[in-house]
């Protein structure tokens, strides 16, 4: 499919699998990224309903790092325990050392 047939949710989704194991991007670096720099929120709707798209979610937090989608994750810590599982660390819902493992889909792709 050519990118400009996909509907804005499935253009992020083409966007999130593209973050590589073990890095975090944010929803406004997605949006920023499709020319949609102020629809971070929309980004976080795509991300909601991504279920069963065999899309790595987890991997998009907020600007802070903070794990602001975890109540969409199944389990109360799934979202940070399949970052942990990537060696991203965790505290208090917010990833440390962000700017180590923050990707930057504009720099990336």
């Amino acid at each position: 499919m050519k990118p400009e047939s996909l509907n804005f949710y499935e253009r992020v989704y083409e966007v999130a699998k593209q973050i590589p194991y073990g890095r975090v991007t944010s929803y406004g670096a997605i949006a920023t990224y499709l020319g949609a720099a102020k629809s971070a929120r929309m980004v976080g709707y795509a991300m909601n309903g991504s279920v069963a798209k065999n899309v790595p979610a987890h991997r998009v937090v907020n600007r802070k790092g903070l794990l602001t989608g975890k109540q969409h994750f199944e389990g109360t810590n799934l979202m940070q325990q399949l970052l942990e599982s990537e060696g991203i660390f965790v505290v208090d819902n917010q990833i440390q050392n962000l700017d180590k493992v923050f990707w930057e889909p504009l720099k990336e792709l």
